[in-house]
């Protein structure tokens, strides 16, 4: 079996309340695969990760077709062949493709879905459930994050 990541994909999907959201989809060298969709929370604080929408008039302004397109085009290219269960070290590539301290350049969204895919990928590869070790990984990460752009 090969935990490597074979490629990953992300696509619109919607949330619960009907605006556009990010799902991603990391498919391993084995077959594995495990999708993710990036949650859209109401809350707005100034230090929480941006969740990159096109603006302009395709639903409402809504739209996430550049976070997609920077999963399709900048994050897999990063992540792929990487071991899919070294969950910290795509975590931190993800994190240091992005570069800003609140993930606007690829997109908080993207960036959750991706992460979370690939956890879900673990799983999958291993035959087991996805408990709470990888929210908490990704939790970790934004912390460590905000602690750095607030110094």
């Amino acid at each position: 079996m090969s935990a490597a990541i074979a490629r990953v994909h992300g696509r619109r999907v919607w949330d619960s309340r009907g605006r556009p959201t990010v799902e991603a989809e990391a498919v391993l060298q084995s077959g594995a695969i495990g999708r993710a969709i990036a949650p859209a929370g109401a809350s707005r604080g100034s230090r929480e990760a941006i969740d990159l929408r096109d603006g302009g008039p395709r639903f409402g302004g809504m739209d996430v077709t550049r976070a997609i397109a920077n999963i399709e085009t900048l994050i897999a290219p990063a992540i792929a062949g990487r071991d899919v269960l070294d969950q910290a070290g795509i975590d931190a590539t993800l994190i240091a493709l992005d570069g800003t301290p609140n993930k606007a350049r690829l997109g908080g969204n993207a960036i959750v879905a991706v992460s979370l895919a690939v956890a879900h990928a673990a799983a999958a590869a291993r035959a087991s459930q996805l408990a709470g070790g990888s929210h908490a990984t990704c939790a970790r990460y934004a912390a460590d994050n905000e602690e750095k752009a607030s110094t």
